[in-house]
């Protein structure tokens, strides 16, 4: 049901303020520009800013805090619960911010808070530099950096917001500040893992690094138990060069997998390793001798190749699941082969992304990202396409979890679905969790920002 019925006459005076900027229902490129990757409640929204500044955003900002709408921040859309979009409300649309400034001497890179991963690395590559994000190009940089980022440098760089400098910050009063260490100290430690609760970010610093030279690809190999637990202690005893994002899953219908193999469940792996060949066919062999691979491209070439291909539509709607776990034994694999054979889903998946490294060196203190003590991250898919098979997908999610938790009760707040504020709360352990409140009543006491997994502010 959505909110929207009649337009709101306010509306014509935001399109005064910000000519050109302003898409409403009804206007030719409305549904293009509402789209999501993941809209449950097929979200109408009231309108669409196309902002090109911190100063245009500030004024949406205090636009829609004076007149009561409701505000959403859209940057790549990857939002998994869908909070990228509004019904009936405002949405910031963030992707005219894309412009990209690197300085080549201090390998610094000021990005915009529309920018996509892709497209800062396609930037950065000339100059055989990257910023480790996660595993998309599509994800747009201030939503993968604000909630953490676990990607296919982690183990060597840290997460994303490890790698954050500064960032240009608009505020629920319509204020711009810079966060950094030595302005602003406390919102700069809430966006480095805190989520869009403390306000828009316009403009954000990173630290880029070298890459001269890498390796990776796409290895696919039989599912057993045996090679589920092997392929992850292999991963945690790998050198920090080299990280995988694994998914235990069916073999989709590709020209590259045997038909005869089409619906069987394997484990397929991206591989990274950021160094010389021969160090990385080394770190590489205990993976390849688990059993005979079914399909491997794995070789030395273009940091940007691992990003190549995905992308397109989601086959439906996800029930996702994100939790930690110190260990996964041939038991757990035995659950997870279970689980995913028993379910008729069209597409269902188990990812396993191998953590430590740099990411467990720093203090859990030093950011809002504060699971610098967690293992391996394990997320779990099961797509529906019918609202009636939810509640069957919803319960095959929450008995995976269960079954597989162990004594972290952590989540990654970057791939919570819309699960509640408990699942939230689980995102941020500990003193993180009473910090962030405070910050949050002194940056935004009316919740203004609330359209995300949500911090409400401390009481005073």
């Amino acid at each position: 049901m959505h909110t929207l019925l009649t337009p709101r006459p306010e509306l014509a005076a935001l399109a005064d303020i910000l000519p050109g900027r302003v898409t409403r229902p009804g206007d030719a490129n409305y549904d293009d520009r509402r789209a999501v990757e993941t809209d449950p409640e097929q979200s109408q929204p009231a309108a669409l800013v196309q902002v090109t500044s911190a100063e245009e955003i500030a004024q949406t900002i205090n636009f829609a805090r004076e007149h009561a709408f409701e505000l959403a921040v859209r940057s790549g859309g990857h939002s998994a619960a869908g909070y990228g979009s509004v019904d009936g409300g405002i949405v910031i649309d963030m992707r005219g911010l894309d412009k990209i400034e690197l300085d080549p001497a201090t390998k610094t890179v000021w990005v915009g808070g529309g920018s996509t991963a892709g497209h800062v690395l396609q930037t950065l590559a000339p100059h055989g530099l990257v910023v480790g994000f996660g595993d998309s190009a599509e994800v747009g940089v201030g939503g993968i950096v604000t909630g953490g980022g676990v990607g296919y440098l982690s183990r060597l760089y840290g997460v994303a917001a490890d790698s954050m400098l500064a960032a240009e910050v608009v505020l629920a009063d319509g204020r711009i500040v810079l966060a950094s260490p030595d302005s602003e100290p406390d919102l700069f430690w809430a966006i480095r893992g805190g989520g869009g609760n403390f306000g828009v970010l316009s403009r954000i610093k990173l630290q880029a690094r070298e890459l001269p030279e890498f390796t990776g690809g796409m290895l696919i190999l039989p599912a057993t138990p045996k090679v589920i637990t092997g392929f992850v202690a292999a991963a945690q005893a790998a050198p920090e060069a080299l990280s995988s994002i694994t998914m235990v899953m069916p073999a989709p219908p590709a020209p590259f997998i045997p038909e005869a193999m089409h619906g069987s469940l394997v484990v397929l792996a991206f591989m990274a390793y950021a160094g010389p060949d021969d160090a990385a066919a080394r770190a590489l062999e205990p993976f390849r001798a688990l059993a005979t691979p079914i399909f491997d491209t794995v070789k030395s070439g273009p940091f940007l190749d691992l990003y190549q291909g995905g992308g397109g539509s989601p086959p439906g709607l996800p029930e996702l699941r994100t939790l930690f776990v110190d260990r996964v034994s041939e038991d757990d694999a035995q659950t997870i082969v279970g689980f995913l054979t028993e379910s008729d889903s069209l597409m269902r998946a188990v990812q396993i992304r191998v953590l430590g490294g740099a990411i467990n060196r720093v203090p859990a203190q030093q950011t809002a990202y504060a699971h610098r003590n967690s293992q391996i991250m394990v997320n779990l898919v099961n797509f529906y396409q019918d609202t009636a098979e939810q509640p069957r997908r919803r319960k095959w999610a929450d008995d995976l979890m269960g079954a597989l938790r162990q004594s972290d009760s952590g989540a990654y707040v970057n791939f919570i679905g819309a699960e509640g504020p408990e699942r939230v709360r689980a995102a941020y352990p500990g003193a993180t969790w009473d910090r962030l409140r405070r910050i949050k009543r002194q940056y935004d006491p009316q919740n203004l920002f609330h359209r995300n997994q949500n911090i409400p502010p401390a009481a005073e």
